[in-house]
């Protein structure tokens, strides 16, 4: 078995130099849906994403997982010189999130799991279009409520694509339902859940199906951190420590998956990425989270979910 690693826009390295990791956001968006919300889901300056990631190394943070897919208009080489000019390590995404974000965008409906499977595996492995630029992470999703058809398809070509690669899948939940058929459609199709993220589950804080999650060895994605509309940041701090507290601290990752101009420091918004290292982080300690916990909630969770592992492995 070769060497694990974790594979960045600027190429493989080690996991243990990605240091503090946000594991779900975004750096650059051209998403169709853009024009609901009077361009604020619009990143489409690579200066300012630069400016926003070194606030971001200020506070030490050393990689970020963006999480933007083709119908939510991903751009690898200019993640790839983002991350050349801030120093921070950035991870691209392939798959696809959900049926919200591709109608009209991408024709995912008529695409068979094989096809996605291939597109997924040649995006993983070789690269992204023409760019030689892997991504280093696999994402699919759901709507609310609901898995749909075609969103299946995406959860079963993920799994397969693990399978293939043992490369790491992040999910998408909307407001955060249908995790726990995420999860049965995954492991069903083969993936490992202790090489899954699913995401959003802060959006629905229930402890129980949490602990269930986590104990089934899926990774609890705390990714809307600073989103006080979804759910306060005084009840993810509570969750957090109360998982904890039941031997789960393994299974938490934090992000927060800001990607509205109004979210970026850069963009004259606001928390922006620096948010958790600085705000969240002293608020988990002063309520007694130990910085053994700290570190491997926020620098070894992400590291050992972003490696990836040969599939014999």
């Amino acid at each position: 078995m070769g060497q694990a690693f974790a594979r960045t826009v600027l190429g493989d390295i080690p996991p243990g130099n990605l240091g503090l990791t946000l594991c779900h956001e975004h750096l650059v968006t051209a998403p169709a849906l853009r024009l609901r919300d009077n361009d604020d889901l619009l990143l489409d300056d690579e200066a300012r994403a630069i400016d926003e990631l070194a606030i971001y190394r200020s506070a030490g943070g050393g990689t970020l997982v963006e999480v933007s897919v083709a119908e939510f208009g991903r751009d690898v080489a200019a993640l790839a010189r983002i991350s050349q000019a801030s120093g921070v390590h950035v991870v691209a995404a392939t798959g696809h999130v959900s049926a919200e974000y591709w109608a009209g965008v991408l024709d995912i409906e008529h695409r068979g799991a094989n096809q996605l499977l291939e597109e997924m595996t040649a995006e993983l492995t070789t690269g992204i279009g023409t760019t030689g630029i892997r991504a280093g992470v696999i994402k699919a999703g759901s709507s609310r409520d609901v898995v749909t058809a075609a969103e299946a398809r995406v959860l079963t070509a993920a799994a397969g694509a693990q399978v293939v690669t043992g490369a790491p899948i992040t999910t998408h939940t909307t407001a955060g339902t249908m995790a726990l058929d995420q999860a049965r459609l995954l492991t069903g199709a083969g993936a490992d859940p202790r090489r899954v993220t699913l995401g959003h589950l802060d959006r629905e804080l229930n402890f129980e199906e949490h602990r269930a999650l986590g104990r089934d060895g899926f990774t609890l994605g705390y990714d809307c951190v600073s989103k006080e509309w979804y759910e306060p940041d005084s009840a993810r701090v509570e969750m957090i420590l109360r998982l904890v507290e039941d031997g789960l601290v393994d299974r938490i990752t934090l992000s927060g998956d800001l990607a509205r101009r109004s979210s970026l420091v850069s963009w004259g918004g606001g928390p922006g990425y620096s948010y958790i290292p600085w705000r969240l982080v002293p608020w988990l300690r002063r309520e007694g989270l130990d910085d053994e916990a700290v570190r491997r909630i926020t620098v070894d969770n992400p590291a050992r979910l972003l490696t990836w592992h040969s599939p014999a492995g």
